[in-house]
């Protein structure tokens, strides 16, 4: 397939070697270091389209603050996860997972936005917070960060790993 070999391979972001400059833009959040991973069923994959709320379970959805208006929304989870490097190298160094409800058919959906920034956030200042996920979700989770980078898995803090765990 022609059409293939211009295609990237989608990747967590690390890191950027970008000069912190003061002045015009300051204090903006940097998402070069932020990745998203989204949980459906049973499903966890890469999906960097979460950053601008167009993931591929949210397209195409209207979202309302009201989980009355998703009567037959399925669970899904929006995971952001941080990068950071060290003098060791990279590694995992904050996770948090966003709840959300889908429903594909009557293209509704369930969320908070403003949480799902405030846990943002969070996992840029290195916090842990995944005690919503089942032992499954925790379990996929993170086996797709281990497969995506086994060195950053290893790099990562014990707290982080024992959360997934």
């Amino acid at each position: 397939m022609e059409e293939d070999k211009g295609k990237k391979k989608i990747a967590l972001n690390i890191v950027s070697s970008k000069v912190n400059h003061k002045g015009f833009g300051a204090g903006s959040i940097d998402l070069n270091n932020v990745s998203s991973i989204i949980i459906d069923g049973d499903e966890c994959y890469l999906d960097m389209g979460a950053l601008h709320a167009k993931s591929k379970v949210e397209k195409g959805i209207k979202f309302s603050m009201n989980k009355e208006d998703v009567p037959n929304g399925r669970s899904c989870w929006l995971i952001w996860v941080a990068v950071d490097r060290n003098a060791e190298g990279a590694f995992y160094g904050g996770i948090t997972a966003c709840p959300m409800l889908v429903d594909t058919e009557a293209r509704r959906g369930w969320k908070i936005l403003a949480e799902h920034v405030n846990l943002m956030d969070a996992a840029m200042k290195r916090k842990v917070v995944v005690d919503q996920l089942s032992d499954k979700e925790k379990s996929m989770l993170r086996e797709q960060l281990i497969a995506h980078n086994e060195q950053w898995w290893e790099h990562s803090d014990d707290a982080l790993k024992e959360a997934l765990a």
